[in-house]
């Protein structure tokens, strides 16, 4: 595999991992917008943005947009995150090129009202469907309590209020700034020609106006709140632990990554032996969440009402054993057998290795091959993990519960 890189004269950066023994291609624009990077008063904006691209440009309709795609053959999608909004194709090498010119298209937008006027009441179904889902709203609470007044809070769909609030012209305003080229990276991965790639970028992307984009990078301690809400016809308690942790820059994140496997993982883990096969609770995991320039551990747990002292206790329980005794050889073992073995099974094919290649170039400005990934996670230590939890306590969490309503 070769690894190719090129910037244009306006900031953005094309890099790609040439694999011909590949049978499909991946191509993707990385765009550096999420809910971190949105005031309040347009919390959502950048998600909203996501589903506006799919409704065409001056050229395209929506139908065309979906037709181009369609008649490749290609399975294309988006993604919004804290942090990044990602769009993305896997298709046939013979057809790579075509796709990544329909990408760049796409990434100027028509952004009509009549369009945006229509999203808005999908964004709110969207919003309400999600509220639905105890174990989404939980996390998305127990994120904004944990990062208090801190961007990082801000939720990634917005709420009713903020989409109600939205106008146009502050949706065209806000991409205007994020969505310029210095803030943006195209990534392909698999069978292509550099070449090819790099002229089509040239060819559509040259023109795009460069803009000055700032993020707030500062690290954040976090709190030890603890809240809980009531809804009508819930018959399980659902719980969200957020606690500090490294940043995605930081060297430590692979051992804080096997921390969350030794702690959370869905089986053999420390939570599911204390908590899911002692049948406290039905679901209890833990995962590393790297950021950028921050980082959190967060812990979902789903058991009765009755069962939530005892569960909270064990959980306390099982972060104050890591204090005093750290983790075991043959935990981290296992954790790395998982870690490694999910790297190696995802980065087979063109897009997980395209999502690898385009987040760490996001985030650190490198380039690592899946063996420099494999030899990161092969080195961490029982000493590094211990050291890990000495200086990020997991059970300084802050807590959020949904429930049943209680009465009285």
């Amino acid at each position: 595999m070769k690894f190719k890189k090129h910037q244009l004269e306006n900031g953005l950066t094309l890099i790609g991992e040439v694999n011909k023994s590949a049978k499909s291609a991946a191509v993707g624009f990385f765009v550096r917008t999420g809910s971190r990077d949105e005031r309040k008063e347009i919390n959502g904006v950048s998600h909203y943005l996501e589903h506006m691209l799919f409704k065409g440009t001056e050229k395209l309709s929506a139908f065309e947009v979906n037709e181009s795609f369609d008649k490749t053959g290609a399975e294309f999608n988006a993604f919004t995150s804290e942090e990044n909004t990602v769009f993305f194709a896997k298709v046939l090498p013979e057809y790579l090129i075509e796709i990544t010119r329909l990408w760049a298209e796409i990434m100027r937008p028509a952004l009509r009202d009549d369009d945006f006027n229509m999203e808005k009441n999908v964004i709110k179904e969207e919003i309400a469907m999600y509220k639905d889902l105890p174990s989404f709203d939980v996390v998305d609470r127990c994120r904004r309590l944990y990062f208090g007044g801190h961007p990082c809070g801000n939720s990634v769909l917005g709420t009713e209020e903020s989409i109600d609030g939205l106008t146009a012209e502050q949706m065209r305003s806000y991409f205007a700034n994020r969505y310029s080229p210095n803030n943006m990276f195209l990534a392909c991965a698999g069978n292509f020609d550099w070449k090819k790639i790099s002229k089509a970028a040239e060819q559509c992307c040259a023109g795009w106006e460069k803009q000055p984009v700032v993020r707030e990078l500062d690290d954040y301690g976090g709190n030890t709140k603890s809240e809980r809400i009531g809804k009508a016809n819930l018959a399980r308690e659902h719980i969200c632990l957020i606690s500090r942790s490294v940043s995605a820059q930081d060297k430590r994140r692979f051992a804080a990554s096997l921390l969350g496997v030794i702690v959370g993982d869905e089986v053999g883990s420390r939570f599911f032996w204390e908590l899911v096969d002692k049948a406290m609770a039905e679901t209890a995991t833990m995962q590393f969440g790297p950021m950028d320039g921050t980082g959190i551990f967060c812990s979902y747990i789903r058991c009765s009402s009755e069962n939530v002292p005892k569960v909270l206790d064990t959980v306390r329980g099982v972060f104050a054993k890591l204090q005093t005794a750290g983790v075991t050889e043959d935990e981290l073992q296992k954790a790395k057998n998982k870690v490694l073995s999910a790297l190696v099974i995802k980065n087979e094919l063109p897009m997980g290795r395209l999502i690898d290649l385009g987040f760490n170039w996001v985030y650190s400005g490198q380039y690592r091959t899946i063996e420099d990934d494999i030899k990161s996670v092969k080195a961490v230590t029982v000493e590094d993990v211990g050291s890990l939890i000495k200086q990020y306590n997991p059970g300084d969490f802050t807590e959020f519960h949904i429930g049943p309503e209680q009465s009285g």
